[in-house]
């Protein structure tokens, strides 16, 4: 799959979660934050990261570069997905299903972040399993980098989109 270039996108971005950890040392606990950041640029292109430091504006900055590293290009039909979909990631599991014009979107904090940077805009969502934010992110990136268009799947099987169709 080609890198997509994020300098030549208009790009916001957005924290879902950020996290204090703590390692134990010798000398005692060593605090940093670790933060999951999104980034889109709400016409089908997504991206996530994580990023980790021992000051918050830091640990965000690492967590953009990152989610910039990760970007995708998301199939959107109409203000929808093509077709239902599931992303699975450890125990995080997403359930994604196209919904008609005016649904909105129908989904908890980190996926629904992740759908409106996106640029989609009527979808329902269901969390299956984990409802770590870390896991959520990784089941929905891998859900949405699955789906395929119409015009995919003819390609792929060498015939037409009506014969795929009927």
């Amino acid at each position: 799959m080609d890198r997509i270039d994020a300098s030549t996108l208009d790009l916001k971005e957005r924290v879902v979660s950020i996290n204090r950890v703590a390692k134990t040392v010798k000398g005692g606990r060593n605090m940093r934050f670790s933060t999951v950041v999104v980034v889109g640029d709400g016409n089908g292109h997504v991206g996530a990261g994580m990023g980790k430091a021992a000051e918050i504006p830091e640990a965000i900055r690492k967590g953009i570069e990152d989610a910039k590293k990760h970007l995708i290009k998301v199939p959107i039909v109409n203000t929808t997905i093509p077709h239902q979909i599931q992303g699975e990631f450890g125990a995080g599991c997403v359930l994604m299903m196209p919904a008609s014009e005016g649904t909105g979107v129908i989904a908890g904090g980190p996926v629904r972040s992740i759908l409106e940077l996106a640029g989609i805009r009527d979808i329902r969502t269901k969390s299956l399993g984990s409802n770590n934010p870390r896991n959520m992110i990784n089941a929905t990136m891998n859900g949405l980098a699955s789906l395929k268009t119409v015009e995919d799947v003819a390609r792929l099987r060498g015939r037409s989109v009506e014969e795929i169709l009927n």
